[in-house]
């Protein structure tokens, strides 16, 4: 592929990104399943392809994710 970037989204800490809101009130924020959202803040699972590229806007700028979910 000449000339594209690949992007490498970088790991995300997600329960430190839900900042003061429950489980609940950040899965039905963003749409991910509460279930799933346990999964990686235990570390059963990680976030991966469009979850986890959608985690890192989350974190660098949620108010973006959030006009773009209005």
């Amino acid at each position: 592929m000449s000339g594209v970037q690949l992007y490498r989204p970088q790991p995300v800490d997600v329960s430190g990104l839900r900042l003061s809101l429950t489980q609940e009130q950040f899965a039905a924020r963003f749409g991910f399943s509460v279930a799933t959202l346990r999964h990686w803040e235990r570390g059963d699972r990680s976030p991966s392809g469009a979850s986890l590229v959608l985690l890192n806007v989350i974190d660098r700028n949620p108010s973006a994710v959030l006009q773009a979910l209005q």
